[in-house]
């Protein structure tokens, strides 16, 4: 699988043409999901062969927050890919996500939904009702 990155709600047109122009020069696939695509398996978003798409179309609410799925990269792109964000100074993405054999099943709302209560866990808060 090609390394890719997954951007989820970057609405800030200029904000998300700095973190492609970090991105790029790494040499990932730079994919933004659209809500409508919210209800496939984030792995056949990310383009794991193996993961058929779904039938449903999304449309409900856009996320709440932005958020970005890394896959295919190895710690130490991943890494790269962070530091590159970092230098760019784009702005902070707080949920960010591994494809993982277990959440490549997931649909993108689900995964949103588990680094919502991870984000909050982590930093203390309760998660609002519609995030559980």
């Amino acid at each position: 699988m090609k390394e890719t990155i997954l951007l989820y709600h970057i609405a800030d047109q200029d904000r998300l043409h700095a973190i492609q122009r970090a991105l790029l020069p790494l040499g990932m696939r730079i994919r933004m999901v659209q809500k409508e695509e919210y209800l496939q398996p984030v792995g056949f978003l990310a383009g794991v062969k193996e993961i058929q798409p779904g039938k449903e179309q999304y449309e409900g609410e856009e996320l709440e927050k932005e958020m970005m799925v890394m896959a295919g990269l190895s710690s130490g792109r991943i890494d790269a890919v962070l530091m590159a964000l970092r230098r760019s100074k784009s702005g902070r993405i707080d949920y960010k996500a591994v494809l993982t054999p277990t959440n490549s099943q997931w649909n993108s709302l689900t995964l949103y939904r588990e680094l919502s209560r991870e984000h909050a866990a982590m930093s203390g808060q309760e998660t609002s009702e519609e995030e559980r």
